[in-house]
């Protein structure tokens, strides 16, 4: 009896990190082509603020963290947000941020029902 009890632990377990695993691989997948997507559809003046976009992944035991950032940081919140300028008008907002992020997000959510449906 102990030893079926055992096995099934051994079997919820392997299942449990090959689920992990495939969630993993997907957070990691689903953030590059938000990268690819941002470097096409960010505004291009001289073209540093398009090419800055990068991925940092930060792994823990169980769990994964996908950060997407641009280098020129400063800029985003300008582009994406109206806001006030020198000669009293009013900027108007350039949405590129937005639509990626929507677009990872239900992809992602997508990606994780069919890996857990499908067993990892």
């Amino acid at each position: 009896m102990a030893d079926s009890i055992l096995d099934v632990n051994k079997i919820l377990n392997e299942y449990s990190n090959d689920i992990q695993e495939a969630i993993s691989k997907d957070a990691q997948e689903v953030s590059k082509k938000g990268v690819a997507e941002l470097k096409n559809t960010s505004p291009k003046r001289t073209g540093k603020y398009r090419k800055g976009w990068r991925m940092k992944t930060k792994k823990g035991r169980y769990e994964i963290e996908c950060i997407i950032h641009n280098s020129e940081y400063m800029l985003t919140h300008l582009l994406e947000k109206p806001h006030a300028l020198r000669n009293g008008r009013t900027s108007k907002p350039q949405i590129h941020i937005a639509p990626v992020e929507e677009m990872c997000v239900s992809q992602y959510e997508r990606d994780v029902e069919n890996i857990i449906k499908n067993g990892g």
